[in-house]
């Protein structure tokens, strides 16, 4: 039974200024403005595991300031009469995000839901990577449960205002997200079934992308 959010927070830690390198840092930093209007998006490419077709969903939010993405079939399971295969799931989504002339964004947070039910001794793990097209793929940002466990679950990803990684202006490029659900037995018997999954029937889980916005 699902009983209530358990708040898992993965920010970077903030770093210690010295007084001297204050002003320099601050002049540095981009003028982060409101989401402008005109902003839309669309899916590209949808290929993996966990998001056959039809089975994932995009849409902005009418301030501009973030974006979700819903999936309907988005599960991995281990233990039992599972199949290997069913313990790693994946799902890369390449997006066109049609931006306004003279404005460009980055990802600023990222907000992960889901529901995980994880025998006692189980490890389950969710990953993600984004990146533009024609960029090098980040490094995966990882987060674990282990079993057990029976309860939804939000993972939330932070990104300081200088580590930002922004479009470059006047090109038009796929945004792409890599995520992945797995599932390790860890110390479990295997008998028992596990589960971990980012899908909803109703549209209540999704993956929440908070934009930051700059004028060119």
């Amino acid at each position: 039974m699902r009983k209530g959010i358990a708040l898992i927070a993965a920010g970077a830690s903030a770093l210690a200024l010295t007084a001297a390198s204050v002003a320099p840092a601050a002049a540095a930093m981009p003028r982060l403005v409101r989401g402008p209007d005109g902003v839309t998006i669309e899916i590209a490419t949808v290929n993996g595991s966990g998001c056959p077709i039809g089975t994932a969903a995009v849409a902005i939010s009418d301030d501009k300031e973030a974006f979700t993405v819903t999936y309907s079939d988005y599960m991995a399971q281990i233990g039992g009469s599972t199949k290997p295969t069913d313990a790693r799931k994946n799902c890369q989504i390449a997006m066109k995000v049609h931006v306004p002339q003279g404005f460009t964004y980055a990802i600023a947070q990222t907000d992960y839901r889901g529901y995980a039910f994880l025998n006692q001794g189980v490890k389950g793990i969710q990953r993600v990577t984004y990146y533009f097209q024609g960029n090098t793929q980040t490094e995966y940002l990882t987060h674990n449960l282990t079993g057990t466990y029976d309860n939804n679950f939000q993972f939330t990803d932070k990104v300081p205002v200088s580590q930002l990684v922004w479009r470059t202006c006047g090109e038009e490029r796929n945004f792409n997200i890599n995520t992945e659900l797995r599932l390790d037995k860890g110390t479990s018997d295997g008998s028992k079934v596990s589960f971990m999954a980012m899908d909803s029937t109703d549209g209540s889980i999704k993956t929440t992308y908070h934009f930051a916005w700059k004028k060119c």
